[in-house]
């Protein structure tokens, strides 16, 4: 990100509290973040194109909590997909994991099923969020695909940042888009470049081996660039699946939407048999409360803490003290309860708080999120007549000008 001042709050205190971990593997170099319990089973996070590591934070520090393993990557700089099946898959023997449950958003969810097909015995489960089956509907809408890796910086860009909506939006969307833009900004020409190849490039997901009762499809209900038709094909190729909607959230809704996406993420690690592990969560990380989104969220999470043993801090607590701070759970409360009556209270209890926080932020801050959104993007890039001009006009110009040139030039030499 280009500045700290920028950023939100709860991202700050997340980079305070996870390290990033760079490391290179034959030739690709990979960026990620791994936080949690090590004795869990990881979910791992897959971007989409516009995105990197750092868009799933909420998802790493909410889930992190509550005694899950969340790994979040940036796709590296390939250019198939067979070169991404390999270079996941030693990038799992690199940090030494071998099953895997994935979840991806957009070209992120179709890396996810590729790699499911063709290393059927490395993933438990998937959860795909605003995804797709082929490329081909992406291929067609990109004529000039044959020439993007030769493209400028600032026409990738602006060909990204024009398939975000523009226009107003709810403050929650409004941030997620303004945080998306600025990760775009941090992306190289080669990685933009290598992200829209794997996304026309011409492939399609085969059969999986693993069930749908193992597969998690998470859509929004609002507005979204991947098309209906797209969405419709993944729904009807896994028919067994389980379904969770959101009623908004737009592109990005695991930073609109990081409560409903988190609650939907650990119910499908409940059902697929991950065990959370809250006893080897620090308790450093429980005392901070500057990554949540509202007040009653950070109520929720202190009081999910590791339960204490006999012997720890209980003992010095008296009784007395522990009837006086009503919001210290018993032991019995952080037992796990089923999931179909614990986490509907929480998400009708968490939509709520969103509600509320919808009316308490001021809307006019759409307005001005999506202002410095255009300011932003004509910065970096022309407006799209000017590219079709330069491919349409200027190449076939120059290419005049060059045989001219060399037709002259051989005329001359033989007069000579």
């Amino acid at each position: 990100m280009k500045g700290v001042s920028s950023a939100p709050g709860d991202f700050i205190h997340f980079k305070s509290q996870v390290p990033l971990h760079k490391i290179p593997i034959g030739t690709k170099q990979w960026r990620y973040y791994d936080f949690g319990p090590k004795a869990v089973p990881p979910l791992i996070c897959l971007p989409g194109i516009a995105g990197t590591a750092d868009a799933y934070y909420k998802q790493i520090m909410s889930l992190s909590m509550k005694g899950y393993r969340v790994i979040s990557v940036d796709i590296p700089r390939v250019w198939n997909h067979h070169e991404w099946i390999q270079a996941f898959e030693k990038f799992l023997d690199a940090i030494n994991i071998h099953h895997v449950h994935l979840y991806g958003t957009s070209l992120g969810g179709f890396l996810a099923q590729l790699f499911a097909q063709y290393r059927p015995r490395r993933v438990r489960s998937l959860i795909l969020s605003n995804s797709f089956l082929e490329t081909r509907n992406f291929a067609a809408a990109m004529p000039w695909a044959p020439i993007v890796g030769w493209t400028p910086s600032f026409l990738l860009k602006r060909y990204v940042l024009t398939g975000i909506r523009d226009g107003p939006h709810e403050p929650f969307i409004a941030d997620s888009v303004d945080f998306v833009v600025s990760q775009v900004e941090t992306l190289s020409r080669e990685d933009l470049a290598s992200r829209l190849t794997l996304n026309v490039d011409n492939a399609a997901v085969g059969p999986l081996l693993l069930s749908d009762s193992f597969i998690t499809i998470m859509d929004t209900n609002d507005y979204c660039a991947i098309p209906q038709e797209c969405k419709d094909q993944l729904s009807e190729r896994y028919p067994g699946s389980r379904r969770a909607f959101l009623k908004s959230g737009g592109d990005f809704p695991f930073l609109s939407r990081p409560d409903e996406v988190n609650l939907h993420l650990q119910l499908h690690l409940r059902r697929v048999g991950v065990e959370a592990r809250p006893d080897l969560v620090p308790s450093i990380a429980n005392n901070d409360n500057e990554g949540s989104t509202s007040g009653k969220n950070d109520k929720n999470e202190d009081s999910e803490g590791p339960p204490k043993e006999d012997g720890g801090d209980t003992a010095r607590t008296s009784p007395d003290q522990q009837q006086q701070s009503p919001d210290r759970p018993s032991p019995t409360d952080q037992q796990p309860q089923s999931p179909d009556s614990t986490d509907s209270h929480d998400l009708d209890n968490q939509l709520l708080g969103n509600v509320q926080l919808l009316f308490l932020k001021p809307v006019v801050s759409s307005t001005v999120r999506t202002r410095q959104k255009k300011n932003l993007t004509l910065t970096v890039a022309f407006q799209p007549v000017t590219w079709k001009l330069l491919l349409n006009y200027f190449l076939p110009l120059f290419a005049n000008v060059l045989y001219i040139t060399w037709h002259c030039r051989l005329k001359c030499r033989q007069l000579v």
